[in-house]
C-alpha cells in the first residue's frame, strides 16, 4: 500500500480498490472504485440511496464504477456500505447508508450522498435507481430502465428498450431509437430522434417531440400531460392516425397536411386526421394546454 499526504489530501491504491479522502468545505469525501470484466452483453445494476448518477458508454469490455461518498465527516461517511458482486454477466452495485441527517447549525442539516460515475462497454443492460438525485446516460445500446424519486435524467445516443422514471424532475431524451417511454410527476419531457414507440406522460410540464427523418411506428404513441402544452415536429415522411385531444380553453393546431381531417377549430378544439399513409394512432391529449403539429 502506498499513502500520499498533501494539502489536506490523503491518497491510498490497493489491488481491490482505490480511494481518496478529501476533507474540505464541502465536507468529507472518499471515493471508492470497483472493477469488472466483462465478456459479451451485461446486467448492470446500480443503486444508491442519494446522489447523482452518470454512466457514459466506451470500446472497453471492462465496467468501472467509482463510488464519491460524501458527507460532514469520516464517521459519517463510514456509515455509507458499498456491497458490489458479479456472478457471471450480472453485476450489481448498491450503495446503502445505515445512518441519518446531522444537525451542524441554526436551521442547517447535511445529507450524506454517495455519487456514482459509470463507464461501461456500449452494449449493456442498465437498471439504475436512486433515491434523490440526477442520472446521466450517453452512447449504451440494450435494455435501460433509470428511475429517481427526485432529480432530473438526460439521455443521448442511446437505442433499445428504454424506460425513465423521475418522481419530480425533467426528463431530456436526445437521439434516443426504439421503444421509449418517459414519466414524471412532475417536469418537462423532451424527446427527440428515430424511436420506434413512444409513451410519455408527465403530471405537470410541457412535452416537446422532435422526431426525425425515417422514424417508423412499430405500435400506437401515446404522449399526455395533466398540465402543459405539446409540441410535436414531425418528418415529411412519418405516416399515423393523428388524435389530438387539446385542454378545454386550448385548440389543437397542425401546420402539417393531414387527411380527412375533423376539428381543430374554435368549436371543435380536438383535431383528428390521417398524415401520410395512416397506419398506427398517435395519441396527443393535455388537460390544460394547446397541441401543435409542425414539420421537422
Amino acid at each position: 500500500m502506498r499513502i500520499l499526504v498533501a494539502s489536506g489530501l490523503l491518497l491510498c491504491a490497493t489491488s481491490v480498490t482505490a480511494c481518496s479522502i478529501n476533507v474540505d468545505n464541502q465536507g468529507f469525501i472518499e471515493r471508492e472504485e470497483k472493477r469488472f470484466t466483462v465478456e459479451g452483453v451485461a446486467n448492470l445494476t446500480l443503486h444508491t440511496f442519494d446522489g447523482a448518477v452518470e454512466i457514459r458508454g466506451w470500446d472497453r469490455s471492462d465496467v468501472v464504477v467509482e463510488i464519491e461518498k460524501r458527507a460532514e465527516d469520516k464517521e459519517a461517511v463510514d456509515r455509507i456500505t458499498v456491497l458490489a458482486e458479479q456472478a457471471g454477466q450480472n453485476i450489481e452495485v448498491d450503495v446503502r447508508h445505515s445512518g441519518r441527517s446531522t444537525f451542524i447549525g441554526i436551521g442547517r442539516f447535511t445529507s450524506p450522498s454517495a455519487r456514482l460515475i459509470v463507464n461501461v462497454p456500449r452494449q449493456i443492460n442498465l437498471d439504475v435507481r436512486t433515491g434523490d438525485g440526477s442520472i446521466v446516460t450517453e452512447r449504451v445500446e440494450g435494455r435501460v430502465e433509470l428511475r429517481t424519486a427526485d432529480g432530473r435524467v438526460r439521455v443521448t445516443e442511446t437505442m433499445g428498450d428504454l424506460l425513465v422514471e423521475s418522481g419530480d424532475g425533467a426528463l431530456a431524451l436526445e437521439d434516443v431509437e426504439g421503444r421509449v417511454e418517459a414519466r414524471t410527476d412532475d417536469g418537462t419531457i423532451r424527446i427527440s430522434g428515430v424511436p420506434a414507440v413512444v409513451r410519455a406522460r408527465s403530471g405537470d410540464g410541457s412535452i416537446v417531440l422532435r422526431i426525425r427523418r425515417g422514424a417508423v411506428m412499430a405500435d400506437d404513441w401515446m404522449v399526455a400531460t395533466s398540465d402543459g402544452s405539446i409540441s410535436a415536429e414531425l418528418p415529411d415522411d412519418f405516416n399515423a392516425m393523428i388524435e389530438a385531444e387539446p385542454g378545454s380553453d386550448s385548440r389543437a393546431r397542425s401546420d402539417l397536411q393531414l387527411a380527412d381531417a375533423v376539428g381543430g377549430t374554435r368549436e371543435q378544439r380536438s383535431l383528428r386526421g390521417r398524415l401520410g399513409a395512416g397506419g398506427k394512432t398517435f395519441v396527443l391529449r393535455t388537460g390544460d394546454g394547446s397541441i401543435r403539429l409542425t414539420q421537422y
